[in-house]
């Protein structure tokens, strides 16, 4: 169901929308007043988590949806990103570290993350439970969107 959204253009639409709109429920709305929409503003970011300015493919944009299931403990392998990746954080805690300068930051349920361009950096499973995540890849067709550190 989600490649059919995608193919459609939909997801990168929905995104746009629920992700960097603050705009009111109401404009989303038509239905009677016993079933209305809810829309709650979960980020709207210029930046990515390392403060660099979000800068999309200029040509033949792809976008990828994944799902991530982290287990309690474990890390992921060095890694940097050429291109935009967006993280909703669904379940548990994940703490991401910049290798480079050492800065950590935690996320929770709920957090949204723009994780850092062209840095390496890597992630680890610091609760109880399994870290769930929704990741969103904004690459040029074709390409990959993860770099593992040699």
């Amino acid at each position: 169901m989600i490649r059919s959204i995608v193919r459609n253009g939909l997801l990168a639409a929905v995104c746009t929308v629920v992700l960097f709109s603050s705009s009111s429920s109401e404009a989303l709305d038509s239905s009677p007043a016993a079933a209305k929409v809810v829309v709650t503003p979960l980020a709207s970011v210029t930046t990515t988590a390392s403060g660099q300015p979000i800068v999309l493919p200029q040509k033949n944009v792809q976008v990828l949806v994944s799902s991530f299931e982290i287990p309690p403990g474990a890390t992921l392998p060095v890694h940097k990103h050429p291109s935009a990746r967006y993280a909703y954080v669904l379940e548990g805690q994940l703490q991401v570290t910049n290798v480079d300068t050492g800065k950590g930051t935690s996320y929770k349920a709920g957090d949204f993350i723009v994780e850092m361009i062209g840095e390496w950096h890597q992630g680890a499973n610091v609760g109880a439970e399994p870290v769930k995540l929704l990741v969103i890849d904004q690459v040029e067709e074709g390409t990959p969107n993860t770099v593992l550190k040699e």
